[in-house]
Order: C-alpha cells, then structure tokens, then sequence
C-alpha cells in the first residue's frame, strides 16, 4: 500500500490554516446537525466530526454556535455536498470534496485553481478510479506507548483491513461502512484519536519535482484556504530533498 499523509494532520500548521480548518468544521457541523439531529449522542456522524474538531482544538463555543444555528428554524442556510475530480501539473490526480451554498461560485472557483497551477478540472469519476475509499483513523504515537504488533492485533480484531504504520501516528484503514464500529472497538482499549473519517487514498502515487512540485503545492494549498473546499485528496509523492529545495 502506498504512503499517503492527511493535509488535515499536518503539524506546526499557521494559525490563519487552523482558522480555515475551524470554519470548515463548523459548516461540518451545522450540516450534520441540521441533517441528522443536534445531540451528538443520538448522531454518531455529528459526534465524530465534534471530536475531529476538538482533535484540533476548535473551541466549544465555536462548535455550539454552529449547533444552535442549525437548530434556528428562522435559518435557510442549504449546502450541498459535491466533490470534483481533476489533474494537477505533472499528472497528478486530485479529488476535491466541497460543502456549498452556491454550486456555481464554487465550481468556478475549483476550476480557477485547477488552472492557475496548469491542472485541468475534469468529471466526475475521472480520477476517483485511481482511489479507494476507506475509513482512515489516525491515532498519535506519541501519546501511546504500544507497539506495531498490539495495535495490529486489536485494529484487526475491530474489524480493521489494515494499518499503516507511520514516523508519528498509526493509520488504521476500514471499510467505509465500518469506520464507526471499528472506532467504537479501539475506544474500549483506551484509544482516542488524532482524526477520524472517510478519505480518499491513492492506489499509486506519482513522483513529481521542480515546477510541478512547486505548482501542486501552491494548488493545494489554494484548496485549503477555500471555504467551501473540505478535503483535498492527491496521488503526488515529494522525496525529502526534494521538498528542502522547494522549502528554500
């Protein structure tokens, strides 16, 4: 299986990207709430989010304004949920995953940053093939003194497919439809995690450098400093000196 990293769990992220991530969540949030109920407790979708949210310190005032204003029947704020899928330069493929209250603002704006950086928005499906979608959670190794073998075993035992072992978190893969059972499992041995949700992963990733790493970068981060853009998913792989240069 190829090595994937989350954009989302980056560290030492800028406080103005932890802002950006706070107002994703909080429109997270207002749909699942407005969608499935306001009590987390009887709305397993919105109590995963919270704790995703809380895994990045979003305050509670934040996420409790975002609950009452779904709750506020005087409130007509309707997002959709749509994902786009197209290349970036150097052959790179990129799923974008939007919540949106206006589908033609956000389509042009997709689009403009699939072409500012020499990438081309295409349809949907077009990429996606070259992805599986599974439940990923992320649990922080620093906070865990356990090894590869044991978590291994009671990932497996949770009803896990696999686990990706990384420098600095474990990444536990599931079937989408069993994200929820297999966290549930791993919180009865104590876990709590670093992030936990449905992700796109590359089958395969392609090595880029020079100008079509610098471009992919600055696509991506484009992408994450748009509101209506929740997650961004790409094959693209930058070796270590390679990423030093770029960092120059």
């Amino acid at each position: 299986m190829p090595k994937f990293k989350l954009f989302a769990n980056k560290k030492g992220i800028a406080d103005q990207k932890k802002n950006n991530q706070f107002v994703k969540f909080a429109r997270q949030i207002y749909v699942e709430a407005k969608k499935g109920g306001p009590d987390p407790n009887a709305n397993l979708k919105l109590k995963a989010i919270i704790a995703n949210a809380r895994a990045i310190n979003m305050p509670m005032d934040n996420i409790e304004r975002a609950i009452k204003k779904a709750t506020d029947a005087g409130n007509a704020d309707n997002y959709e949920e749509i994902r786009y899928e197209g290349y970036g330069p150097g052959g790179v493929a990129i799923i974008v995953e939007c919540l949106s209250d206006n589908r033609n603002r956000t389509a042009a704006d997709v689009r403009a940053i699939f072409n500012k950086r020499g990438g081309n928005l295409g349809e949907t499906g077009s990429v996606s093939f070259m992805f599986d979608h599974k439940g990923v959670i992320v649990i922080d190794r620093e906070e865990f003194d356990v090894d590869e073998d044991t978590i291994m075993m009671q990932a497996l035992e949770a009803g896990a497919e696999d686990i990706v072992v990384e420098e600095d978190s474990y990444q536990v893969l599931t079937h989408p439809y069993e994200l929820d059972s297999v966290k549930s499992g791993l919180e009865a041995e104590g876990y709590h995690f670093a992030n936990a949700s449905l992700q796109w992963i590359p089958q395969n990733t392609v090595k880029i450098t020079g100008e079509d790493a610098a471009n992919v970068l600055k696509m991506m981060d484009a992408f994450e400093e748009n509101d209506d853009v929740q997650n961004v998913y790409a094959n693209f792989e930058i070796d270590d000196e390679e990423m030093e240069m770029l960092n120059k």
